[in-house]
């Protein structure tokens, strides 16, 4: 089980209304009061779970920048500042790059580099391995660079096909103890056959980006038949409302940096 006891977190813009978004999992604007105090409600939680957030002020200018994990993938070894194609998001990268050094010496401070294009949503970790999905947002070549970084950690990757939707991580999701959260499409992937796997059904798709956190996980409002089915595995949960988030496709992983 990985061990978190860090977080980064940056709070929503007033921007943020004007985020990308794909419809997928709502058709409303976001309220940005609401969202404040939900992405207030969701640091109170990490603390809780033991760790200390550093919690960076807004950007106005990317409306986007409350979700911290695209821009970066950290584990307590090493970061990876990830380079999205879109151009709304890629400066991003730039206002993260300081935070990280404040954690990370620079020589454990790697970039993914044009052509390569990745962002952190698609990157699934377990364990020692990362799932990279191959997406609108992350290319083979972004792929390729990341698994030289890792390598040279002990960490091995792989690449998965993100078939549906904006990143891996909204299909599938890692607990810990062999036991993953996705959908019926990421269910036919060879790559998790091995797995304790529970298709999350179509109503409650939202609920796969549940977050294991420090041995508790925590889980996005309103999901109840995926909620019991975490409880049943004997996990202690904590239910997070990401109502505001989840309108322009954002959820409780992409909202922090954990390491």
């Amino acid at each position: 089980m990985v061990e978190f006891t860090n977080g980064i977190v940056r709070k929503p813009s007033k921007s943020m209304v004007e985020g990308i978004t794909t419809g997928m999992f709502s058709s409303e604007n976001p309220k940005y009061e609401d969202g404040l105090k939900q992405h207030g409600q969701y640091v109170k939680i990490l603390e809780k779970l033991g760790l200390e957030v550093l919690v960076l002020e807004p950007l106005e200018e990317f409306p986007d920048s409350c979700f911290v994990e695209d821009p970066a993938v950290v584990t307590d070894k090493f970061a990876i500042i990830t380079n999205s194609p879109k151009e709304s998001r890629n400066g991003e990268k730039v206002e993260i790059e300081p935070t990280l050094k404040n954690y990370f010496d620079n020589k454990d401070i790697y970039y993914i580099e044009y052509p390569g294009t990745m962002e952190g949503g698609d990157v699934l970790q377990v364990d020692n391995h990362f799932y990279v999905g191959l997406s609108e947002r992350t290319n083979d070549e972004g792929a390729k660079q990341f698994n030289e970084f890792v390598s040279k950690y002990g960490f091995t990757s792989s690449t998965v096909p993100v078939t549906e939707g904006l990143h891996l991580k909204d299909f599938v999701i890692y607990l810990d103890d062999n036991n993953m959260l996705l959908s019926s499409e990421m269910n036919k992937a060879s790559e998790f056959k091995d797995f304790n796997r529970y298709v999350v059904e179509k109503d409650e798709l939202y609920a796969i980006n549940s977050l294991f956190i420090n041995g508790t996980v925590m889980v996005p409002e309103g999901y109840p038949k995926t909620l019991n089915y975490i409880k049943s595995l004997g996990y202690p949960v904590e239910v997070v409302n990401t109502d505001e988030f989840k309108k322009i496709d954002g959820s409780l992983t992409c909202l922090s940096l954990r390491f």
